[in-house]
């Protein structure tokens, strides 16, 4: 599936953060059954709020910079630059001056399947799943 394809994702859910993304491969959208991939964009200082879940993730920069948050430590991702996030770890992003567009992915059959705990403490979710989204007070 091309980024033009797929329908943007996450504007307004205030519980994950201010990015919007775009699945591109999932097991119930496209042909795969072992791999999510998506490219995530952040407004300037757009943020990723710090969540886990269970699978292991990856980041690679496309344009713009930001800092990703891994168990407490920095580490800056930019345009090429991967990053490896572990399974049941908390991780969050924050986007730069310009903004942030990343790819993200997981060895999982579907996006639906990846289940995200917020630090908040906030019911564990999937990010596809409909409904209003959780307001901060």
């Amino acid at each position: 599936m091309s980024i033009g394809q797929a329908p943007p994702e996450g504007a307004g859910d205030l519980q994950s953060g201010n990015l919007t993304w775009r699945t591109l491969i999932s097991g119930d959208r496209t042909p795969s059954d072992q791999i999510t991939l998506g490219v995530a964009d952040f407004p300037p200082h757009g943020i990723l709020n710090v969540h886990r879940h269970e699978p292991a993730e990856f980041y690679f920069g496309l344009t713009g910079e930001g800092t990703v948050f891994v168990n407490g430590t920095t580490i800056r991702i930019a345009q090429g630059i991967a990053v490896f996030i572990p399974g049941n770890t908390d991780h969050g992003v924050l986007a730069g001056d310009q903004g942030l567009s990343i790819v993200y992915g997981f060895a999982q059959r579907a996006f639906d399947s990846v289940i995200y705990e917020f630090k908040d403490g906030t019911q564990p979710r999937c990010l596809t799943s409909v409904g209003e989204p959780l307001q901060k007070e």
